[in-house]
């Protein structure tokens, strides 16, 4: 069986890429104030594409276990030493998910965003390996 692996999408990251590199373009023509501010978001959103970019796959799984990968380091482990909850929550009026991967003293939280996918259904993928289902 190969790995399953979830990732952020190539289009948010080359959205964001594009966004802040806007905003340092238009960040030049203002007072240093706006130079900050803007300087500052439009580098921020950089820097979130290029994790996004270094950081591939975040997840990964088979039937063996799992590989979660961090900025620094990369957990993986058996799926007896791994814990996988899924977090329900709200904001601003809507249900958010979050997917918990617990791997030996290592927490990790993915959103939606981080995985590319809906936490709820990588729960469900994930389960499904773990138990040696099919997908």
């Amino acid at each position: 069986m190969t790995a399953k692996t979830w990732a952020p999408r190539w289009l948010e990251s080359a959205v964001a890429a594009a966004v802040g590199l806007s905003l340092l373009g238009i960040a030049i023509g203002l007072d240093a104030a706006g130079r900050l501010l803007l300087g500052g978001a439009g580098f921020l959103l950089l820097g979130l594409a290029l994790s996004d970019a270094v950081v591939r796959p975040r997840l990964a799984a088979d039937a063996d276990g799992l590989t979660v990968r961090t900025l620094s380091r990369r957990l993986g482990a058996p799926w007896a030493a791994v814990a996988v909850r899924l977090r329900a929550g709200r904001r601003l009026g809507t249900a958010v998910y979050t997917l918990e991967v617990d791997v030996g003293d290592d927490l990790v939280v993915l959103g939606r965003r981080e995985l590319g996918a809906n936490p709820a259904d990588v729960a469900e993928q994930l389960t499904r390996l773990r138990d040696g289902r099919p997908l």
